[in-house]
């Protein structure tokens, strides 16, 4: 047994590798830069914490949540591993303080984008001996970067500072744009890439057309009392997830929402109920979902269009990690591409923004917190007639993204085909249950609710959702 299989078996408990692990592994500990795209539940928490153990030096891993954080922590901890810690802004400040001025202790450290622009941490960082740096999650690099949360651009500029450590970028989806932009935000030096295939055979996808905001909601309703969990329910307001929840919740079932400007400790009892099956259903924005360690999710129900492909894929890449039969159903108007054009544009800079940021008064001038953050990071590299371009150029591809999203379901051709086909891979075998367009008996792939109440006995939930959601 070789000193891979060896770790492998005693530190982690697997018999085998997984299609590509040991590949990616032997890469890292050759000191390559490395980009593996693999789906979720492909193991890629392994490809960081295995190499750790045969090689000097602290892993750095740049992780977009706290949540997320959180829970790779406490998996390495199950493991035995006590030199991890995670530095963010959610550890109190007298217990970071501590934590920075002993760094060297830790085998593991997990940060976010932010946190690498602190002085004091980046100092500390310094005087460590790094073994390689991770980017978890690292589609976040160019699907965030440019968005709202520029220090993921930053990372650049950090990573030379270090001088020429390696670093491995992890993520479930990425398009060859999204993979040049994680290169060169990176500064990686002609990685090894592994790209797996992207098709999740165990899911099939569902679309379904309706008239309108009221009609998605009974579906939702009919869909998630007659059938069984677990499962996510995604939608582009926070009010409605508070709402479904609450509809559903009268109706016996167990569920929770979640949102971004709930209390960081709310959202992390939520995901740990949802992960230990104390809930059998979440009604969630967008903020929901990475680092979810929970096999057995069969729905993934969306109330909307998504705002891109790559998104969508991350999203009901959340179902049948243990193997089984799961449904991803998206539910849609003729207008929610217009909506989720509007959604993704809330926060972004207008050219009247970008105009006030650029004049010497501007520190006198309220502006969105994101705008300010966004502005910020780009007045100290481009002008304004620049800046203005760029958000023009973005703008233009989030509506082209939209469109495209809108027009796959649209159209007669199979969804799993062309899902695919958006990351430059071919469909090879239609799995049993494919999607609505082609194959698909959504019968047969969802199990009854157990304790499903007689309709009769129902509230007549058309009536009190027209009161709490008028038209």
């Amino acid at each position: 047994m070789n000193k891979l299989n060896e770790i492998l078996q005693k530190k982690f408990g697997h018999a085998s590798f997984r299609d590509g692990q040991q590949e990616i592994i032997e890469q890292m500990i050759d000191g390559k830069d490395v980009i593996a795209i693999l789906p979720t539940g492909m193991g890629k928490s392994l490809l960081y914490q295995l190499p750790a153990y045969l090689m000097e030096g602290t892993v750095i891993i740049v992780s977009p949540l706290l949540s997320l954080m959180q829970d790779q922590v406490e998996q390495l901890k199950i493991i035995g591993e006590k030199r991890v810690i995670a530095i963010n802004s959610f550890l109190p400040f007298q217990e970071r303080e501590l934590a920075i001025r002993h760094l060297a202790d830790f085998k593991f450290i997990f940060t976010s984008p932010e946190m690498l622009q602190n002085e004091q941490f980046n100092r500390a960082l310094k005087n460590l001996s790094i073994a390689y740096v991770v980017a978890d999650e690292a589609h976040c690099i160019s699907q965030w970067g440019f968005d709202f949360r520029p220090d993921y651009l930053r990372i650049s500029n950090w990573l030379h500072s270090l001088n020429d450590v390696n670093v491995l970028a992890l993520t479930a989806t990425a398009t060859k744009d999204v993979v040049e932009d994680i290169k060169n935000t990176l500064r990686m030096n002609n990685p090894f890439e592994y790209i797996h295939s992207l098709d999740r055979a165990a899911i099939a996808y569902e679309m379904v057309e309706v008239e309108n905001q009221q009609e998605k909601m009974n579906w939702i309703l009919g869909r998630v009392t007659s059938t069984e969990g677990p499962g996510i329910i995604y939608t582009q307001s926070r009010k409605k997830t508070e709402v479904y929840a609450a509809m559903l919740r009268e109706q016996g079932i167990s569920i929770a929402y979640y949102h971004a400007k709930m209390e960081q400790s709310d959202r992390i009892l939520i995901q740990q109920q949802f992960q230990q099956g104390q809930l059998d259903w979440i009604c969630a924005t967008n903020a929901f979902g990475m680092g979810i360690h929970k096999d057995n999710i069969g729905q993934i129900i969306h109330d909307h269009i998504p705002s891109s492909v790559a998104g969508y894929m991350q999203e009901v890449g959340r179902a049948a990690r243990d193997g089984k039969q799961a449904i991803a159903s998206l539910l849609y108007t003729s207008t929610d591409v217009e909506h989720t054009f509007y959604v993704a544009m809330q926060d972004f800079p207008e050219e009247q923004d970008i105009h006030i940021a650029y004049q010497p008064e501007y520190a006198e001038v309220e502006q969105a917190e994101t705008t300010t953050r966004i502005l910020a990071y780009w007045k100290e590299r481009l002008n304004e007639q620049e800046t203005i371009q760029l958000f023009k150029q973005i703008k233009q591809k989030k509506w082209q993204d939209i469109q495209s999203f809108y027009s796959m379901i649209q159209n007669d051709t199979c969804i799993r085909r062309q899902l695919l086909h958006y990351f430059d891979q071919t469909l090879l075998e239609k799995p049993a249950h494919c999607c609505s367009k082609c194959r698909l008996d959504v019968t047969s792939v969802l199990r009854k609710r157990k304790d499903e109440k007689n309709n009769q006995d129902r509230l007549n939930w058309k009536n009190r959702l027209n009161i709490l959601l008028p038209s």
